[in-house]
This record gives structure tokens, C-alpha cells and sequence, in this order.
């Protein structure tokens, strides 16, 4: 049986600030071969939460550039892992723009309906949402500024887990150390 914890969204402001601009060098850079914005904003979602879904295939996992899930570095794996996951992760339900928080993950889209660039959501004010993202790099950008033909929006509802004290690693990502992923 899973236990679910709350998602710590500064915990993952906290990651996107510190690189948003820059790459941790735990995690292998996408940018030239594919894109670095989904592996950015699972990072973020990772330091919020601390535990991975090693699932082979259809989970959520990063161990090394070729160790790693579609879905941690994919845009449409992403988004079909998080809203359909009912294991061990975090999950997220797609809602309106009303609903986003800070924290939560955009998505864009194309004129063909091929979602192609994942953003994680660092404020809302004033009917404005800012956001940060790799490929290219940005921390406090307006999604106004953005042309796109379609978005959706992905609020992370919480994080599933079996085994406690996963989240201690925090310290660890967020200084790019070496070894976050050990339960400590």
C-alpha cells in the first residue's frame, strides 16, 4: 500500500531557481539532441518529492543518460506517466489555468496538437504566470511571451511513496553533490 505526502513546491522553486540557468551536473544535459526541458522540470519535481517510480519502461526514473525512463526526459511521456500514475511517484491531474500553482508543470503544443515543451510554474500575479525552464533558459518568464496553439496545465497533487525518509536528498540535488538518490 502507498502512502501519499504532500508535494513540497518550494522544495521545488527552490531546485528550479538554482538551475534554471545552469545544469546540475547529477543529470545529463538533452540540450542539441532532443531538448533539455523535460529532464529540467523533473528535476524540479524530483527535489519536491525525493522518490522516483522505477518502474522499467512506463515509470519515472533518472539513474544516467541511458538508465533513465521515457518519461523523465519526454514530453508526452511525461505528461502520460503523471497523469496516469497510481504507483509510487508523483501524479498530477490536468486542470484550467485558474487551477495552477506554483510548482505545477505547463506544457505546450502545436498547431498539429504535438506537445513539445514542458515549463514548471515559479508565480502567478496579476493574471500572469512566470515560469522557468531549460531549452532555452529561463527563470521568471512571462508564458505570455510564449506563441503556442495549444497548453495544458498539470497540478502535482502529492507524491506516492512505500519507504520513508526518501526526502532528505533535497540538500544533496539542490547542491549538486554525488550521491542524492541513496536513502539516507
Amino acid at each position: 500500500m502507498f502512502v501519499t505526502k504532500e508535494y513540497n513546491r518550494d522544495k521545488a522553486l527552490a531546485y528550479a531557481k538554482r538551475w534554471a540557468l545552469d545544469r546540475n551536473p547529477l543529470f545529463f544535459s538533452f540540450n542539441g539532441i532532443g531538448g533539455d526541458c523535460t529532464n529540467f522540470v523533473s528535476q524540479c519535481i524530483f527535489a519536491g518529492g525525493c522518490v522516483m517510480n522505477y518502474t522499467p519502461t512506463y515509470g519515472w526514473y533518472y539513474i544516467s543518460s541511458s538508465d533513465r525512463t521515457p518519461s523523465w526526459s519526454g514530453v508526452q511521456f511525461f505528461y502520460d506517466f503523471i497523469v496516469n500514475n497510481k504507483e509510487q511517484g508523483p501524479f498530477a491531474t490536468e486542470v484550467t489555468a485558474d487551477r495552477i500553482e506554483r510548482g505545477d508543470v505547463i506544457q505546450l503544443g502545436n498547431e498539429e496538437g504535438l506537445f513539445y515543451h514542458s515549463l514548471i510554474v515559479i508565480d502567478k500575479q496579476d493574471n500572469e504566470i512566470y515560469i522557468a525552464s531549460h531549452s532555452d533558459d529561463y527563470y521568471n518568464r512571462k508564458l505570455s511571451s510564449y506563441d503556442y496553439a495549444y497548453i495544458r496545465y498539470l497540478h502535482i497533487e502529492g507524491i506516492r511513496f512505500e519507504i520513508q525518509g526518501r526526502d532528505t536528498c533535497f540538500e544533496t540535488l539542490i547542491s549538486g553533490g554525488v550521491e542524492p538518490f541513496e536513502d539516507e
